[in-house]
């Protein structure tokens, strides 16, 4: 039910005849008014969610649209997009930095039908959502079918983000590091269908000094044994003379600095491999400068573990020590890889020229059936 219809409803009940009743009916509609439940006729309006402690005015806002996008061998796909034309999946990377407030506006342009078939239940609420994992954020922004914080097809809601600082005084850790978003309603109360059909994207929350990347790149471990809902060859659509940075190009030239952000957005077990590339096991895969004392405190690693959720991410200069060449970036659970889960990181010259590549080798022993 919308929340105009939920206004309606409301009202319906809550007008007697009495004066006191017509006080009280009063009060009720200019409440539904204030917050957009009461528009019979009118156009949707945009709800706004409350603020975290800390955030007392948003820094920053932005637009963010949920749209239907073309089906991929028959599934149906969905994306976010700063706009509806640019919308992909994943979706845009979202960065912030510590101490920073953001407000994002929803659109939800799914069709009904779309959300309607994708429903596992007809009792279940038809909308999209904005669910964001490690930042602050009250219930109004959660995202979520039991808190009503979603969005029915054709309005929009505004979701509040509060990338908090540390606190040396009680030990909080602050909220720097690697995150994501996703929806958290299409198809079932925990938005299986959403992720699923391509509702998820990469959130950064930087601190003050971070370096800053050349390229981000966000490889989604999914269900099916996909990266980014595709299985190889998909998943490296690079062209050979122009290759053009995206989700299927992950492409830097020799000495760029490079930004990883990994997900696991399924139900299974994988584990990310970067070939030719290491980094540290610390927040941003660095080591602070003149950090002599962590030199042998902090393992150095070209593999990690990552399971439903989590999320992780690093940065490497491109071909360091290695030079130009064709990387694997591949899941090493290995029937995951021999099935397509794999994907090439692509060094080029420090002029932009593509190095030497045999495009005719198979990427996937079997063939890449549909991802869903």
């Amino acid at each position: 039910m919308k929340n105009s219809d939920k206004g309606r409803s409301l009202l319906a009940r809550a007008i007697p005849l009495s004066p006191r009743g017509a006080l009280s009916a009063l009060i009720l509609v200019v409440a539904l008014v204030g917050v957009g439940g009461l528009a019979a006729g009118a156009s949707p309006k945009t709800f706004q969610a409350g603020q975290p402690e800390g955030c007392a005015k948003p820094n920053r806002s932005m637009d963010l649209y949920a749209v239907e996008l073309p089906r991929d061998r028959g599934q149906i796909r969905l994306g976010y997009g700063r706009t509806p034309e640019t919308a992909s999946y994943p979706g845009p990377t979202i960065e912030m930095m510590e101490g920073e407030c953001l407000a994002i506006t929803l659109h939800n342009q799914v069709p009904i039908e779309t959300l309607t078939q994708l429903r596992a239940k007809p009792e279940y609420p038809l909308g999209v959502s904005l669910h964001v994992h490690g930042v602050k954020y009250t219930e109004q922004s959660d995202g979520t079918a039991h808190s009503n914080s979603f969005v029915p097809p054709g309005e929009s809601r505004t979701y509040t983000w509060y990338a908090k600082k540390p606190d040396k005084r009680d030990g909080s850790p602050g909220t720097a590091g690697y995150w994501w978003y996703h929806d958290h309603v299409v198809g079932t109360p925990h938005g299986t269908q959403g992720v699923a059909s391509g509702l998820f994207g990469a959130v950064i929350v930087r601190r003050p000094g971070d370096p800053k990347p050349a390229h981000t790149y966000v490889v989604a471990f999914g269900n099916q044994q996909t990266i980014n809902l595709r299985r190889a060859p998909d998943t490296d659509t690079c062209d050979a003379h122009n290759p053009q940075p995206g989700p299927t190009c992950m492409v830097a030239r020799q000495g760029e600095r490079v930004e990883f952000v990994v997900i696991s957005t399924g139900n299974d077990m994988h584990t990310f491999h970067l070939h030719g590339h290491a980094w540290a096991n610390t927040r941003t895969g660095l080591l602070g400068k003149g950090d002599d004392n962590n030199t042998d405190s902090v393992p150095v690693i070209d593999n990690r573990t990552v399971g439903p959720a989590d999320s992780f991410g690093f940065q490497v200069k491109a071909g360091d020590s290695v030079g130009p060449g064709h990387w694997m970036l591949h899941c090493h659970v290995q029937f995951h890889s021999d099935i397509g889960m794999t994907t090439t990181f692509h060094v080029l010259n420090k002029d932009g020229s593509m190095p030497p590549h045999d495009m005719t080798q198979p990427m996937a022993v079997t063939p890449s059936p549909s991802a869903s």
